[in-house]
């Protein structure tokens, strides 16, 4: 599960058949609750994984159909990475789902070509002040509300208690400078690595945000990545790789299997990570007691903030659809992103909701959930640019170099600037 699950997230950061499967070509804005008696047939896309996740939806969508007789769900479980491009060229021939589950990524890029219902003041909307405030935000585009989150998740530092204790630390570091502390010591005293580094750009977002920059300035049509605070944070990266307890940069094309099979056997003590990774942590030799499980906010920059990037999944609604199938598009988002969907949801996908009230003892009984609950207080949303997604591919074609020693930091990242001028031409460079 480990591969589909990684690759999902990481395409999701970097990536962006026509199948008519959705309605008319009506784009009333749908506000209320105007689903009539009259039967009505919507289509969802659903891009969970098809063997895990996928029967706990299907399974909801049963409830909601026996709770709303008069709806009709047509379920359709699209891969992942064909459903954006997938979707696209649905919606450019009107012939998109009714409901989409989208990565977050992807709201910005669909809402400013026209192909999402705006949901405010919609049922779907009711309940929109009960989810975390960062998750309604990355749902909402020029001021307008897109998407109702469904899942989340965000990075995390995951550490080893047992082998932090042994070599004397009783808390998780708070910056970058005590976890290369912590590095050197574990490496002293227990003899295994203390930290290894995934060297892909999503995981190097939380020391931009640590030091209080981005990939871009939205607000400002600014190329932030080659500034002086995205040169440190790269920089910072660069130190804890050099520093005693480092595990070795692993570039090849099983670094990742390789930097989870060193923690899960105990052999590197704290990595960078995210809540998908739980469920295999916990099938670790090192992890066989699940309570040895540390998951704390990444370390602060210089800034004196932690800040890691907020992923997940939002459900959006066709703009292409008649009023009747957006009225029961609006019902059924609000049935599958409620308080009682996301227990279900999280209590059988092992995935994090998005709704405070939610989080009941029955979700947080699962220590994975618990551990990354309070983390999420340090996501940040990302900025709601439809190129936003795209720039994670300029940064890892030189990230990898500049950590390898291949060139330098600050030209590494000004060809990274250079490359995100081609994707943002109105965007000025440092």
């Amino acid at each position: 599960m480990r591969r589909g699950i990684a690759a999902a997230v990481l395409a999701a950061a970097i990536a962006v058949s026509a199948s008519a499967c959705g309605s008319s070509t009506s784009t009333s804005s749908g506000s209320g609750d105007k689903a009539s008696a009259a039967p009505v047939t919507i289509t969802w896309w659903d891009t969970s994984d098809a063997t895990n996740e996928a029967p706990t939806y299907k399974a909801l969508v049963a409830a909601f159909e026996k709770a709303n007789p008069t709806i009709t769900v047509k379920y359709v479980n699209v891969p992942f990475a064909d459903a954006q491009t997938k979707f696209q060229t649905a919606a450019g021939s009107k012939g998109a789902p009714d409901v989409l589950r989208a990565d977050v990524g992807w709201l910005p890029g669909f809402a400013k070509a026209g192909y999402l219902l705006p949901l405010d003041g919609t049922v779907a909307a009711a309940d929109s002040a009960k989810f975390e405030p960062q998750l309604i935000k990355q749902a909402t585009y020029q001021g307008k509300l897109y998407g109702l989150p469904e899942v989340t998740d965000t990075l995390g530092l995951m550490y080893n208690k047992a082998l932090f204790a042994k070599a004397g630390i009783t808390a998780a570091p708070t910056t970058w400078d005590e976890l290369k502390s912590d590095m050197a010591l574990v490496k002293q005293k227990d003899g295994v690595d203390g930290f290894a580094f995934n060297p892909q750009s999503y995981y190097a977002m939380p020391f931009l945000f640590g030091e209080g920059t981005d990939m871009i300035d939205s607000t400002s049509s600014k190329i932030t990545i080659n500034s002086a605070p995205a040169v440190k944070a790269i920089d910072t990266i660069k130190g804890l790789l050099a520093a005693p307890g480092a595990m070795k940069l692993d570039t090849t094309a099983n670094g990742y299997a390789n930097i989870m099979d060193a923690f899960e056997s105990g052999k590197v003590a704290s990595i960078i990570q995210g809540p998908w990774e739980t469920t295999n942590v916990f099938k670790g030799s090192a992890f066989s007691d699940t309570s040895n499980l540390g998951v704390a906010e990444v370390p602060a920059g210089s800034a004196g903030k932690a800040g890691a990037p907020v992923g997940g999944h939002n459900l959006v609604a066709y703009a292409g659809s008649d009023a009747a199938h957006q009225a029961a598009s609006e019902k059924f988002i609000a049935f599958m992103t409620s308080a009682a969907s996301q227990v279900t949801i999280a209590t059988k996908n092992a995935t994090l909701p998005t709704r405070s009230d939610a989080y009941t003892p029955a979700v947080t009984a699962n220590p994975g959930i618990a551990a990354f609950q309070p983390v999420l207080a340090a996501g940040v949303a990302r900025q709601a640019v439809p190129e936003y997604s795209s720039l994670y591919g300029p940064l890892q074609t030189d990230l990898t170099k500049i950590l390898s020693g291949q060139e330098s930091t600050q030209q590494g990242l000004d060809n990274v600037a250079a490359a995100t001028k081609k994707l943002l031409p109105d965007y000025t460079t440092s």
